[in-house]
């Protein structure tokens, strides 16, 4: 199976990773899929949706495999209904692989270019914003002060080690606390400079 040209975007909660995920989709030739979309498309009615369900009611994270496993079925579905063009497009994801154990599972189907790395050093920036986001998109957890610290806390422990995975030569570190276009302007440049 030939593997998917793949652009990485990661970053804390709040770092803007599904804004510059779907600028980037928008682009032609580029095919966005955020691994929260995933879970609230799923088809709760199939055997791995009911699998999801089964973990997620209980509040337990859902094992690696399986969140690659639901990931892999939706990217598919993608390809055969010719949404996703696998042999033109360049695949962007975020939320996805979040950790280690999903990135060593996932490297057998992507073929990852970059890694972009939103970072924002600054936390008391971060959670502004997952504030204002909350009110905004009506994402009430996101508005408690403990639950954001707690997300800030899992990114910190599972998903950061994903950048030093992927190792130095794959990751471009960026000012997340630029405006949305000035990221995705030297996201851009940085496909573009490297001729990826």
């Amino acid at each position: 199976m030939q593997k998917y040209r793949t652009f990485l975007i990661v970053g804390a909660p709040g770092s803007g990773k599904g804004t510059q995920g779907k600028i980037l989709g928008n682009i032609p030739r580029f095919y966005h899929c955020a691994c929260g979309d995933v879970f609230r498309a799923l088809d709760t009615r199939t055997e791995l949706g009911q699998k999801f369900v089964e973990y997620s009611s209980r509040g337990v994270l859902v094992p690696d495999d399986l969140t690659v496993q639901l990931w892999k079925a939706r990217i598919s579905d993608h390809v055969r209904a010719h949404i996703f063009k696998p042999d033109i497009d360049s695949l962007v994801l975020d939320g996805i692989p979040r950790n280690e154990g999903q990135a060593q599972i996932m490297k057998e189907i992507i073929d990852v270019k970059k890694v972009f790395h939103l970072a924002c050093p600054d936390r008391q920036a971060l959670i502004v914003r997952l504030r204002k986001r909350a009110l905004k998109d009506n994402r009430f957890d996101d508005a408690s002060e403990d639950v954001i610290h707690r997300r800030l806390e899992t990114y910190e422990k599972e998903s950061k080690p994903v950048i030093a995975y992927y190792g130095e030569a794959l990751v471009k570190e960026i000012d997340a606390t630029q405006t949305p276009v000035k990221v995705a302007f030297d996201i851009l440049q940085t496909i573009i400079e490297e001729k990826l």
